[in-house]
Formats: C-alpha cells, sequence, structure tokens
C-alpha cells in the first residue's frame, strides 16, 4: 500500500508512542528485577554469613561464623546492625543455623564454642532460641557429646523442630512446646549431615562431606527409617544450606559457588544451577519472590529473583 505525505505523521506518532512504551516497560522491568536483587555487607569482609533467614516485616536475619554476633536488616536498608551478642559466651563463639518461626515469635539459632587447647579443634555447640523482636534469650540446649556441631534446622508439618549435628550424625527432634529435644536418628551415613528441610511433608537433609542428598522415610509409627540416597543428575559439591519452596529444594553448594534449585521426583533429582561465580555460599531463604543468599566468603548477603 502506498503512504500518503498525510498519513506519514500520524504513523511517527504511533512509532514514538510504541517506542516510549517499550522503554517504559524496560525500566519496570528493570526496576522490579534490581528490587529483587540487593547485595549487602554484613559488617565487613570477614564477618562470615553463614545462615540467614526472614522474619515477619521483611526483617533479615543473619549469623556471623567469623564474630559471635547475630545481625538484622531492616527492609530497605542495606546496613547490618547488630541484634545478638554472644561475647560473653567464650573465646572464638560464633553462630551457624538461623531460622525465623513466626508462629512462636521465635529465633532458633546454632552457637558454636571451641574447646580450649584442642587440636584438632573440638567445639561445644547450644541450641538457643531468642524473642524475634526483640532478641530476648529464650530456649538453652547443650547438644551432647564432648565435639558437636549444631548446624541447621527445619520445623516439621507436626511443628517440631528438626536439629542437625554435623559432627556426630545425628537429627534431633524438639516436639512443639517441649524444652529438651530427644534423638530422633543417628546413622553412620549421616556423619557430615548439613542442611534439612521439608518438602511436601517429607524430610530431606544432605551431607557437606560426601556431597549426597538424602530423603528420610518414616513408618506408619512415625519412626524414621535408613537414609535414602537421592540420585541427582549432576554432581553438587559441598552441599550445605538447604529450604523448599514452590515444590522445589533450594540448595547451597559451598566447594562449587553455586545455588541450586532442586527437582524431586522419587529417588531421583533434576539440579538447575541458578547462580555460580560465589565465594562460599553457605545459606539460602526463599522469601516470597526472592531468594536471598548467605556468602560467606564474601561477607555479603545477596537476593535474586525467585526462579518461577
Amino acid at each position: 500500500m502506498r503512504l500518503s505525505h498525510r498519513m506519514l505523521p500520524g504513523i511517527q506518532r504511533l512509532a514514538a508512542s510504541a517506542a516510549l512504551i517499550v522503554m517504559i516497560s524496560f525500566v519496570i522491568i528493570g526496576s522490579a528485577r534490581d528490587a529483587s536483587a540487593r547485595e549487602i555487607l554484613i559488617a565487613d569482609a570477614k564477618s562470615q554469613p553463614e545462615s540467614l533467614t526472614m522474619a515477619p516485616g521483611g526483617v533479615l536475619i543473619v549469623g556471623s561464623a567469623g564474630s559471635p554476633f547475630v545481625y538484622k536488616v531492616r527492609p530497605g536498608s542495606s546496613t547490618a546492625e547488630k541484634f545478638i551478642d554472644a561475647s560473653a559466651e567464650g573465646p572464638g563463639t560464633f553462630f551457624f543455623g538461623m531460622l525465623a518461626d513466626d508462629s512462636s515469635n521465635t529465633l532458633w539459632t546454632c552457637q558454636l564454642t571451641p574447646v580450649p587447647n584442642t587440636a584438632p579443634v573440638q567445639r561445644h555447640t547450644a541450641l538457643r532460641s531468642f524473642d524475634l523482636t526483640t532478641g530476648a534469650p529464650k530456649l538453652r540446649w547443650n547438644l551432647p557429646g564432648d565435639n558437636t556441631v549444631c548446624n541447621d534446622f527445619a520445623i516439621g508439618p507436626d511443628k517440631a523442630l528438626y536439629i542437625t549435628d554435623t559432627a556426630t550424625g545425628r537429627i534431633y527432634r524438639l516436639a512443639d512446646g517441649a524444652s529438651t529435644p530427644e534423638l530422633y536418628l543417628e546413622q553412620t551415613t549421616l556423619k557430615g549431615i548439613d542442611g534439612i528441610t521439608f518438602l511436601d511433608g517429607t524430610l530431606y537433609v544432605n551431607n557437606v562431606v560426601f556431597n549426597k542428598l538424602y530423603r528420610i522415610p518414616v513408618d506408619a509409627n512415625g519412626k524414621p527409617g535408613a537414609p535414602v540416597d537421592i540420585w541427582m543428575d549432576q554432581p553438587v559439591k559441598g552441599p550445605d544450606g538447604m529450604r523448599a519452596a514452590n515444590g522445589k529444594l533450594f540448595l547451597a553448594e559451598n566447594a562449587s559457588g553455586k545455588i541450586a534449585a532442586l527437582t524431586v521426583n522419587g529417588d531421583k533429582a533434576s539440579v538447575t544451577v541458578l547462580k555460580d561465580g560465589l565465594k562460599t555460599p553457605t545459606g539460602v531463604e526463599p522469601a516470597g519472590d526472592t531468594l536471598w543468599i548467605a556468602e560467606r566468603g564474601a561477607g555479603k548477603a545477596l537476593s535474586i529473583p525467585m526462579p518461577k
């Protein structure tokens, strides 16, 4: 079709409007991406954030494996504030697992303190809880044994807290409302156990030493059985913090610098790398449309958009 001179200005205006709409769309999309992609230095590069959790109101809580402090980052802030101070617990005290339980306004933590004059270094560790709003101490339970590593935990469908001990290969269970955990499962294959989470009511754990993922079967009486090895379609190196969301497991690989999503189908799992090139990522925390990451080697907490 041949265009007249009268038609050209209108077409040009339409083209300009379309270009403006495209430009605005890119700005909006870019802003949305920026909003869900943040990077926060926790104290300094040596703070070694090991685990992190999201509290109500969008408050990010981050533990330090390089100091006796737990930090919090308020919504929209890029500054970490000291929230819990355990410096009186003894030289070298630090924190591993962090888990916010909104229903009881409780922050669950793993506190580790080196035993003086031991080589190789041994640690006494404690499960501790604090008021999620004020940081006031609540429960404390010392893990049994001369050398323990309270590492991480998950809340099950039964509202009980399940706790991993990396050094002994044990899982403890703290029943809802109880003050003392009980031994839930101890297996040689679990020595090196680290991350723990529930996906669709099923308990999964990983092994940071042997690069494994396990499902913990439970019989009709609620008794756990021998861990079932989940075959992964590509290697994972140093599986660490692990959480579940949107029907997937999200996993930090501390030895390969990757964050991965795992889709479990029976006794198999497909692995999708979401981010790589990180310095010793050790923790993940799904929070709405955002996936938070503890980058221990860089002293940072950072976020990426949650995959659909």
